[in-house]
């Protein structure tokens, strides 16, 4: 039906006319449709207008029934694509990543055993040296002349005995025949050995003369890496001075010295007493050793000390590790992370990081594609998680094995809508866009964050 406010009247010919007409369009055919026969030049141009005007009548019409929009037909709505993966329970060793510090396997800080003036340094500072190789020469004069003097002690001590020996046995060859008293016999028999201990005397007396000439030549007491030397040639020194004149560390192996809270410790045992967890060999555990700068280090090392005191201060448990170093890349005093197996996780389930979202409370959540009647649909999942493994989290409850989590694209949708899945090898793009020397846990995770969400 044609609308009274779509119409307008002739008063002439009493015609109903559109109102899509302007004023001026209304006027010209109401004209014409009240022109006499006399008026008009022919009957065909009459025919013409009367044609002309039931034509635009019936476009009025059809203008004033039509709605807006009803031209264009609705085009179907295409359905959002997003990347899943598809969750499947896995043995996942559990690690701790703890900060340490790398310690040399041996230190040794050089001092002199004897005073003097040091002659010379007979080492290059930060070289590797040997054990027993001479380090320092101190001024051997003085220790060279009481070596003489010592052995020249020794040499009338021996020539004593040899004296009062010699009496001591004819006395005892008198005493019997009553030749000499008794009391000079045991006074010869009493030198005798008093020059019997003269001569130990003298000759330890000779080998402090010589020690203390060896100790003038200060050797390396291990073999290592040595640092600056605190001293220069014509420095004078003292016998077991405070100041070390330099220090030797054995750089190969190489302990690394962590710490864990004894909550960590104390929470993991109740896990495997409960049968969650597999108790991991404690004479088989390896360690691997993570740098400051993220890499990981190219050689595992096993842990060999496991602290049994809690510190008082901290609240942590000290643990040391030992690792090779055959390049010396590991320096002492360098900060680490030690990453150590802990546990057994047999029937794990993990999760992409970059599928899982946080509310404004933390509480995390992801989206599970889900298989309906009239295809897949999006379907909003609470989770709780444990704890992060490389650029995943381990899974505590909400999801089961066989469930296909978004990991791509969910920006884009919502929970509730259907959409087209394509499944998604994280592992495979991570190993294509890892750069040389980064861990490809580190390049799964940048990775995520380039993707078109």
């Amino acid at each position: 039906m044609v609308g009274r406010s779509s119409l307008t009247i002739c008063p002439r010919m009493n015609l109903v006319l559109p109102t899509s007409l302007s004023p001026r369009q209304q006027a010209r055919f109401c004209f014409s449709a009240s022109a006499s026969p006399e008026q008009a030049k022919a009957p065909r141009t009459t025919s013409r207008l009367r044609w002309a005007l039931g034509a635009l009548l019936a476009a009025g019409v059809l203008a004033g029934c039509s709605k807006p929009g009803d031209d264009k037909a609705a085009a179907p709505k295409a359905l959002a694509e997003v990347g899943v993966v598809t969750l499947q329970k896995q043995s996942q060793q559990l690690d701790a990543s703890l900060p340490g510090r790398t310690r040399a396997f041996m230190t040794a800080e050089v001092r002199p055993q004897v005073s003097g003036i040091i002659q010379k340094r007979l080492f290059t500072e930060g070289a590797f040296v040997k054990q027993g190789q001479q380090l320092y020469q101190i001024d051997p004069a003085t220790f060279q002349a009481a070596q003489a003097s010592a052995a020249a002690a020794l040499a009338k001590a021996e020539a004593s005995q040899r004296t009062l020996a010699a009496t001591a046995r004819r006395n005892a060859e008198l005493v019997k025949i009553d030749a000499i008293s008794r009391q000079a016999y045991e006074e010869s028999q009493a030198a005798a050995a008093q020059a019997q201990s003269d001569v130990a005397v003298a000759r330890a007396n000779l080998e402090t003369a010589r020690i203390n000439l060896q100790y003038s030549r200060i050797q390396a007491p291990i073999s290592g890496r040595i640092a600056l030397s605190s001293v220069t040639p014509g420095a004078l020194v003292t016998a077991n001075q405070t100041n070390a004149l330099t220090t030797i560390v054995q750089l190969d192996p190489m302990y690394v010295d962590f710490t864990q809270a004894s909550t960590e410790l104390i929470q993991l045992r109740r896990e495997i007493a409960a049968g969650r967890f597999a108790k991991v060999d404690g004479d088989k555990i390896p360690v691997r050793i993570r740098l400051d700068d993220g890499t990981e280090y190219a050689h595992e090392g096993k842990l060999a000390f496991a602290g049994v005191i809690v510190n008082d201060t901290t609240g942590t448990v000290t643990l040391r590790a030992v690792v090779p170093n055959p390049a010396g890349q590991l320096m002492p005093g360098m900060y680490v992370q030690a990453l150590l197996p802990t546990a057994l996780a047999p029937d794990a389930l993990l999760v992409p990081q970059q599928s899982v979202t946080r509310d404004l409370t933390g509480r995390p959540s992801v989206l599970v594609a889900k298989e309906g009647k009239d295809g897949t649909v999006l379907e909003k999942r609470d989770v709780e998680l444990d704890r992060a493994i490389g650029s995943q989290w381990l899974v505590q409850a909400g999801l089961h094995a066989g469930e296909r989590v978004v990991v791509e694209g969910f920006q884009r949708v919502k929970p509730g809508d259907k959409v087209k899945v394509a499944e998604v090898d994280l592992k495979a793009k991570a190993e294509r866009k890892s750069p040389p020397g980064q861990p490809p846990a580190l390049a799964a995770a940048e990775a995520a964050a380039r993707s078109p969400q």
